[in-house]
């Protein structure tokens, strides 16, 4: 169970970062203030908090998912894929170092976005996307597997939809995963109980389970009904403001 997580506060460039949707700028204080209750909810699910200030180099830093993978038995220092975003790993590669007696890097050729890493289980699935290339998931899939784990590639590069892989897919335990529909015949996830979600409701899929309760975006009525159905104690929080910057709940913690 995880015990702590790693978040920033966004700053006030945070309208400033990269997007590939066109929802409109997102508004400074509504994130900052969506940003708290959200911090709230981790620690209302029994993490400890270590809050980096903002960091006004990187607009996009709040998504502090994107910069490491965490592992119980060693940590990987990711190398985004946005030349924009390359350095935010310096602050988080330090702290990273003190918590983890293992730490790893991805290197060039590699690129690496931690939101395309999802852990289910003892496996962890790597999206194959416009941010993480071939080299860099290859060599994230040697480093998991050093520390135990056994790896399963994706390639979404053909889906023009989603971001990230955790922008479509996420663990919730006992063997099952939601996922949107585009995803739902790859053969990978064979043997895993899928459950689905409703098209209108797609932004959804990038929930998060923290300790036996499920953090949902708000407004997705059928997704949260079909939670709470399967018995898990669901937290809706309001993430329009990250939603128009391409963000959801797992990209703004890094948690262990």
């Amino acid at each position: 169970m995880a015990s702590r997580a790693i978040v920033r506060r966004p700053g006030e460039n945070f309208a400033e970062g990269l997007t590939t949707v066109d929802l409109g700028k997102p508004g400074y204080e509504l994130a900052l203030r969506q940003h708290d209750a959200y911090c709230r909810a981790l620690e209302r699910c029994g993490l400890s908090l270590t809050r980096l200030k903002p960091d006004a180099r990187f607009p996009d830093s709040t998504f502090v998912e994107d910069t490491a993978v965490l592992t119980p038995q060693g940590a990987v220092i990711a190398r985004p894929g946005a030349a924009s975003r390359a350095r935010e790993i310096e602050e988080i590669r330090g702290l990273l170092r003190k918590d983890f007696a293992q730490v790893r890097e991805i290197c060039e050729p590699g690129t690496l976005d931690g939101g395309d890493v999802c852990e289910a289980g003892n496996r962890f699935f790597i999206g194959v996307s416009q941010r993480t290339n071939e080299a860099g998931a290859k060599q994230l899939a040697a480093l998991l597997g050093g520390f135990g784990y056994d790896t399963t590639l994706i390639d979404i590069r053909g889906l023009s939809n989603i971001l990230h892989l955790k922008s479509g897919l996420a663990y919730l335990g006992g063997n099952r995963l939601l996922m949107i529909d585009e995803l739902r015949d790859c053969k990978e996830f064979a043997g895993y109980a899928v459950v689905g979600i409703d098209k209108t409701e797609a932004y959804g899929a990038n929930c998060l389970l923290i300790n036996d309760r499920v953090l949902i975006a708000s407004g997705f009525s059928r997704l949260r009904r079909q939670l709470e159905r399967l018995d898990y104690e669901v937290i809706a929080l309001d993430m329009s403001e990250f939603q128009k910057m391409d963000g959801g709940l797992s990209c703004l913690s890094l948690r262990f």
